[in-house]
């Protein structure tokens, strides 16, 4: 009697080296586009579906902790599973590489959009990106809040986040202690209204074995000690505070490479919800603080952060290359020197602090993947952050729309209720209309990100090129 061959899928696949994953990980660090809800699109195509490193409740797990971490949650999901899959190192590896590509391609991009900026075609170019930019933030709050929004009670904690950072200016840090806050009660009142993975819209369909199964038993590594967590504190405290003593010793504390070290590290700790719910702390102090950037300087960032691979807040790196080249804080002789300087110290403290939590909380993650007090806060965040995502789409559609801002006779206008007349007061139509397409092409065709921001930026040259 012949046996019946069984499915490759039936079986799990074959153990992966550290130097295997390796080039896995610097592949996927030039091919991340999309902003974050891309890129971990990405990652489960690869490592849930096609290569099964890790399986598809295990992931979600995962993602759910990065999400509740301030800082990158793709950068934070790579280095979590590298480090689940080949220890400190693996995580350090699969972390670095994820950010690396980005740095060098934003350092060269950002040079090139300084000194070449003023020119007609990469004016042109700029000015369809924008509009797509924006479309794209709409569609992340879409894509995300039609995934997590999954009953009444996440729509209502979505809507009371929106208002509290639209209309009451709350810190991130507290809507989302008040998320996880209602999502612990929630919890234990309504277990099935916050299932662990109603975050990402995750099918449940299996794909077969994973190296790291729902049911594979923790490894050593993985475990929690004390003396881990002490290792890994003590460690990225040394990494934290020698860099800075040693720009505090060369520059001084009120210079602007040590101001914006300690500004980062801030953003780094301070801000939940991912890259899109950042952008607006960053802003604050980029621009509104310091005066390092301007408005037009965030919008052309993002759109540079859109269009390169590596993690959307790597849009820091441009804000510190232009800070650092526009002030020329090594001197007038060495721009590029001073602006790729500031790029590289603002990623190391953006990005330091996620290792830490990675490294340090990943075995206390590990114990808790069917815990529902832990997993019911972090699917109560994921609904906040939409509201969050919500608010930056507005902000950067306002900066777009109202390039200048409303006017004097536009105020004069809303001062007397001519509602008509104060939205047409310095309003750029030809924006509006470029985002409209964009828009249809991401909601309606289903076009790729790339797809989408390079049609817009040929719109955009013509129309610069040839003025309406």
């Amino acid at each position: 009697m012949t046996q019946t061959p069984r499915s490759p899928t039936s079986l799990p696949p074959e153990p992966v080296s550290l130097r295997q994953a390796f080039w896995f990980w610097l592949k996927l660090g030039f091919i991340s586009f999309g902003g974050p809800a891309g890129q971990i699109s990405i990652m489960h195509h690869e490592l849930v579906e096609q290569r099964r490193w890790i399986s598809e409740r295990r992931f979600l797990h995962a993602l759910n902790y990065c999400m509740v971490l301030p800082g990158p949650e793709a950068q934070q999901l790579v280095t979590y599973i590298g480090w689940l899959m080949h220890k400190r190192w693996g995580g350090v590896v699969a972390g670095a590489l994820f950010v690396l590509p980005s740095l060098l391609i934003l350092i060269g991009l950002s040079w090139i959009y300084l000194a070449f900026g003023e020119l007609p075609l990469v004016a042109g170019l700029f000015y369809g990106i924008k509009p797509a930019v924006t479309a794209i933030v709409v569609q992340a709050a879409h894509r995300i809040g039609s995934k997590a929004l999954k009953n009444n009670v996440l729509w209502a904690i979505a809507a009371a986040s929106f208002v509290a950072i639209f209309a009451l200016n709350l810190p991130f840090p507290l809507i989302v202690g008040a998320a996880a806050l209602v999502g612990y009660v929630g919890g234990r009142w309504s277990p099935h209204t916050f299932q662990i993975g109603g975050g990402h819209g995750a099918s449940h369909t299996s794909s077969g074995p994973a190296l790291i199964d729902d049911h594979t038993p923790t490894p050593e590594h993985a475990r929690f000690s004390w003396r881990g967590l002490a290792h890994v504190g003590v460690v990225g405290a040394v990494l934290w505070a020698v860099p800075m003593g040693v720009l505090c010793a060369v520059f001084g504390w009120e210079h602007t490479f040590t101001q914006m070290a300690w500004f980062f590290t801030k953003a780094a700790l301070l801000t939940f919800g991912g890259a899109y719910a950042v952008l607006p702390y960053v802003y604050q102090g980029a621009v509104e603080r310091f005066g390092w950037v301007t408005p037009t300087h965030m919008m052309d960032g993002l759109a540079l952060g859109e269009t390169t691979p590596g993690p959307l807040i790597m849009v820091v790196a441009f804000v510190a290359f232009v800070g650092g080249y526009l002030k020329a804080l090594l001197g007038p002789e060495s721009l590029f020197a001073a602006g790729a300087l500031a790029a590289c110290l603002v990623t190391w403290f953006t990005f330091l602090p996620s290792f830490i939590f990675i490294l340090a909380g990943g075995p206390l993650v590990e114990s808790t993947h069917r815990n529902l007090s832990f997993t019911a806060p972090l699917t109560a965040i994921t609904a906040a952050v939409v509201g969050v995502i919500l608010n930056l789409a507005l902000f950067f559609g306002y900066h777009l729309l109202w390039p200048e801002g409303f006017a004097s006779e536009a105020t004069q206008a809303f001062a007397s209720c001519r509602w008509e007349a104060a939205l047409c007061a310095g309003f750029d139509w030809r924006s509006a209309l470029i985002a409209t397409g964009a828009a249809v092409a991401l909601f309606k065709y289903k076009r790729s990100v790339m797809q989408v921001i390079g049609v817009c930026a040929l719109v955009g040259l013509a129309v610069k090129t040839m003025p309406l």
